[in-house]
């Protein structure tokens, strides 16, 4: 894809939700599936069904994903398809790379082993090594438009207001 074409699939969204700012707002959903006797979540990614639990460092086996390496998997993908988009569109062509995440857990939080050992990553740090003919100026460029459109990344910069209900029913506060 180049960057007319990106554009040209673009140019009719953008048109529309200027002209309806609430068109703009979609829900994205994700649903699991209890799995008490593995201490499990079954959730359906729409390419295949993945099934989460607890990390080796939490008692875990190991067998299944953590969802803290799916969250961090999430923010590759997403940067990953941000950056590719921004490269597009500034007309750099991008002839591979990487993208890598990593975050520090402490999981003494998670355990409840260490009331002052935050629970959740205390550190996530997201970098790129791209192989494009770019000038140190559309490399800034890249990387500031690749952080500002990252939808992933900005959440986990800036959280959303969360909720959080039981059968129903809010819960604390």
């Amino acid at each position: 894809m180049d960057a007319d074409e990106l554009r040209r699939i673009q140019a009719p969204l953008k048109a529309k939700y200027r002209e309806e700012p609430g068109a703009g707002v979609v829900t994205l959903e994700a649903e699991g599936a209890l799995d008490q006797a593995h201490l499990a979540c079954r959730v359906e990614t729409g390419k295949a069904l993945v099934e989460a639990g607890l990390h080796p460092a939490s008692g875990g086996s190991g067998l299944q994903a953590c969802s803290g390496d799916m969250l961090l998997q999430a923010l590759v993908a997403c940067a990953g398809v941000t950056l590719n988009a921004v490269a597009t569109a500034l007309g750099i062509p991008v002839r591979g790379g990487t993208v890598r995440a990593e975050g520090d857990l402490d999981f003494r939080g998670t355990l409840g082993v260490a009331k002052d050992a935050p629970v959740g990553f205390r550190e996530i740090r997201l970098a790129f090594d791209v192989d494009c003919d770019a000038s140190p100026e559309q490399v800034q460029s890249l990387l500031k438009l690749t952080e500002r459109y990252c939808v992933v990344y900005q959440t986990l910069r800036r959280p959303p207001a969360s909720t959080v209900t039981l059968n129903g029913q809010a819960l604390g506060g």
